[in-house]
């Protein structure tokens, strides 16, 4: 007979950009008006800052040009108030968004935590089978924080960027149209490389995350496990195992380091290229007095904003794509459709006698392997049975089958009448009790354990049970 503990092989759906979007919208949209408010005030804040050095430009214009000390220190002090103001009214929005974004990312990450959550818990007996519980774990953690990181580097980093280059491009164009055409042309080149090469990159990023997730499900399996390890004698050989993985996982974590060190090694050399070919073009259109000293240094100031935000486009790139990659596993569970489900018109069982009957019941976890085939039987009110039979004959898999843990290959399964495919799973599992044979307990004290199976127990029925269930006398001195 094949055994009870059969695997199926799990098909998950191709997961895109827009399937994570998705996923990360139906968390977030609830604070879409927060979010509106900081994306507003990230832009005119960023657009503020980016204005200051049109006011330098005329500080040391007024410097250079010759004139009355005393009026020039007038006008200069005026231009050092008009910056602060400026810099004031930004420091405002900043602080508007930065109490919008807190509130933004803690509801939405909670909401985030709690879908995943309410769609993983409704997933099959044969899902968590086939998947290590550090693994899932894992997944959740990283597919909330990868929406934070996300919503980070597209605030911070994508929205700021975008806003700091579409004004100094307007600015310089204003001042001087070749100069602007030069800025343009290089930003465009610089971004569309860092773009390229994060793309390419992906494939790797999306290793690294599957091998971490691997790493944490072995780590997982080999605690949860450690009494059989011990008595098995196996320390040695899971030690081992467990040394596989990681030295798979750090090969596979530097190869992708090493990209990223590579790209910003030519980004680096390409950015000090530019900006001495800037400066370059800026000293003659200064000798041939098509710009003035002020516009020089607003040219120069502009320049450093540009290098220092466009240096780190192809890390935030990055950054998002292993956001994607990190929050992929997570939405393919999210897409993958539950096996076991309620019918649209599911009704509550409602159980009077309790007489259970099988009907021409087949059962196999794939097509080529059966555990039970063609079993009817009928048990009537009050009778006890017993299944009796060897390792994997199928003794688990049949009262699997009774809570609807396993949907039948075909035929039917009917308590008082009803077949159970047709009522919802809650109340069909309300109506049965059953006691498994390995003691199962939450890391939570043993009052909730114990009224687990009575919600709002109280503290006299919970002690009953306990006593009913001979364990009162050893749990006597301990927490309860």
């Amino acid at each position: 007979m094949p055994t009870e503990k059969s695997q199926k092989i799990i098909a998950y759906p191709e997961v895109k950009l827009k399937h994570v979007l998705g996923a990360f919208w139906r968390g977030a949209k609830p604070q879409k008006w927060l979010l509106i408010t900081t994306v507003l005030a990230v832009i005119i804040a960023t657009a503020l800052g980016i204005c200051i050095p049109i006011f330098y430009k005329k500080f040391f214009d007024i410097i250079s040009a010759p004139g009355n000390s005393g009026q020039i220190y007038g006008s200069l002090i005026g231009i050092i108030m008009q910056v602060l103001f400026i810099q004031l009214i930004a420091w405002i929005f900043w602080r508007i968004n930065s109490f919008a974004v807190a509130f933004f990312e803690s509801k939405s990450i909670a909401r985030l935590k709690q879908q995943v959550y309410d769609y993983l818990m409704d997933h099959s007996y044969s899902f968590f089978v086939n998947n290590f519980a550090g693994s899932l774990v894992q997944k959740v953690n990283r597919f909330a924080r990868a929406f934070e990181q996300l919503a980070d580097r597209v605030l911070y980093d994508i929205l700021t960027l975008s806003t700091r280059l579409l004004f100094i491009f307007i600015i310089l164009f204003f001042y001087n149209q070749v100069i602007a055409w030069i800025i343009l042309a290089w930003i465009f080149i610089f971004l569309l490389s860092s773009f390229w090469f994060a793309i390419w990159k992906l494939k790797y990023d999306i290793a690294v995350a599957e091998i971490d997730s691997k790493t944490t499900g072995y780590l997982s399996d080999t605690i949860t496990n450690q009494n059989t390890i011990q008595l098995f004698a196996s320390k040695k050989k899971e030690v081992e195992g467990y040394k596989n993985i990681t030295n798979e996982q750090a090969q596979k974590t530097l190869f992708s380091w090493n990209l990223s060190a590579i790209i910003d090694t030519v980004q680096s050399a390409f950015n000090i290229i530019f900006q001495f070919a800037l400066f370059f073009f800026a000293i003659i259109f200064w000798q041939k007095g098509m710009i003035s000293i002020g516009v020089f240094a607003m040219i120069q100031s502009y320049v450093f904003v540009i290098i220092d935000n466009t240096w780190g486009f192809s890390r935030v790139i990055r950054n998002i794509y292993q956001g994607y990659a990190d929050s992929k596993e997570m939405v393919e569970i999210l897409l993958l459709p539950h096996e076991i489900k309620d019918k649209p018109n599911a009704s509550d069982l409602l159980v009077d006698k309790g007489e259970i009957e099988f009907k021409d019941l087949t059962f196999g976890f794939n097509q080529a392997k059966k555990v039970l085939e063609n079993i009817n039987l009928t048990i009537k009110p009050g009778e006890k049975i017993a299944l009796i039979g060897p390792s994997g004959a199928g003794k688990t898999t049949f009262v699997r089958l009774l809570l609807r843990l396993y949907s039948p290959t075909s035929g039917k399964i009917l308590i008082d009448g009803q077949d159970i495919s047709q009522a919802t799973q809650e109340s069909l599992r309300k109506n049965i009790s059953m006691v498994p044979q390995d003691p199962i307990l939450f890391h939570r004290t043993l009052s909730e354990n114990i009224e687990y199976g009575k919600r709002g127990a109280t503290k006299e029925e919970i002690e009953k049970a306990a006593a009913l269930a001979h364990c009162d006398d050893f749990i006597a001195n301990l927490p309860f």
